[in-house]
């Protein structure tokens, strides 16, 4: 190639920038001919009656993405778009906990963590926890249909929290402070 031919094309190839001048010049002519086509007044850039680029498009008297939206709606789509939506979920479990298993279990069990859909429980007595375990499906079932499906699909049931003996770094081996309590 000489320096010559380096600003001349092959005018039996067009390039791909040509090939998409003319379809834009072909979908210009189909719209301006169509049915229903106003005639518009064609002004060049930069003209006084043309428009830039700079200039502020009104959104009119409908609706637009650019108008004051709901707090909610940016919320949840700022959840869908960093991926938040599973914690959320979780969170809902917590805060929703009495409407979803009901004023009696949730007077006797609390929901204390959430991790890989495994949701455990505390329970405020053992008989409590016995019945947690008997009522599982149902209340995975409960809980699905409160805030979906896959949040939450195992229950893991603790019993009451027993004190603990071991304060400390340094511990003695042992049954614990026995004889204090007569």
């Amino acid at each position: 190639m000489t320096e010559g031919d380096a600003g001349t094309g092959d005018s039996a190839s067009p390039r791909g920038s040509d090939i998409a001048r003319a379809a834009l010049a072909a979908a210009r002519q189909a719209a301006q001919s169509g049915p229903g086509a106003r005639k518009k007044r064609v002004v060049p850039r930069g003209t006084a009656g043309g428009t830039s680029r700079a200039r502020r498009r009104w959104s009119g008297p409908g609706a637009d993405e650019r108008d004051p939206q709901p707090f909610g709606r940016l919320a949840s789509r700022i959840a869908v778009d960093r991926g938040w939506q599973r914690n959320l979920s979780g969170g809902q479990v917590f805060s929703r906990w009495a409407t979803l298993v009901g004023a009696d279990v949730a007077e006797h069990a609390k929901p204390v963590a959430i991790k890989d859909g495994e949701l455990t429980v505390q329970a405020d007595s053992t008989a409590w926890a016995t019945q947690l375990r008997l009522l599982q499906r149902q209340l995975l079932v409960k809980i699905a249909a409160g805030v979906g499906r896959d949040v939450v699909r195992r229950l893991k049931v603790l019993g009451p929290a027993a004190p603990s003996w071991r304060y400390g770094p340094r511990h003695v081996p042992g049954r614990g402070p026995r004889d204090t309590y007569g």
